[in-house]
């Protein structure tokens, strides 16, 4: 693999270099993360996060209520809701990485023109 970077490096020259070695640096986790809420569907992934995190918070809430409960009815009265908010957050979370991975295959697919334009050959 270091000797196709070298080749790489060799290959191109000045801002090309520049711009490639941009385009070939993988975002962190964070910035993948965020990088969901930019775009046309940001705002769709911002609801569901808002929405997620609403959940959450409730099923905690519910949770904890469940813990104070001092008969059984009360615990099921509070437990199950408690299970079920928690459960839709997870899948509200769960829901966004394809988010993420389209992102990444997105930028992988930019990085694969920009070697086309620039000419390159890699294997």
């Amino acid at each position: 693999m270091q000797d196709i970077d070298r080749m790489i490096d060799e290959a191109l020259e000045g801002e090309n270099q520049t711009l490639f070695r941009e385009t070939a640096r993988e975002p962190g986790y964070l910035d993948q993360a965020f990088g969901i809420f930019s775009g046309s569907i940001g705002w769709t992934n911002a609801v569901l996060m808002v929405t997620q995190t609403v959940l959450f918070v409730a099923g905690v809430w519910a949770g904890w209520r469940f813990f104070q409960a001092g008969d059984t009815l009360s615990a099921l009265h509070w437990g199950l809701p408690a299970a079920v908010l928690v459960l839709m957050a997870t899948i509200l979370k769960t829901a966004l990485m394809p988010a993420i991975q389209a992102n990444r295959v997105m930028r992988e697919l930019k990085r694969l023109e920009l070697q086309i334009a620039l000419g390159r050959n890699t294997p």
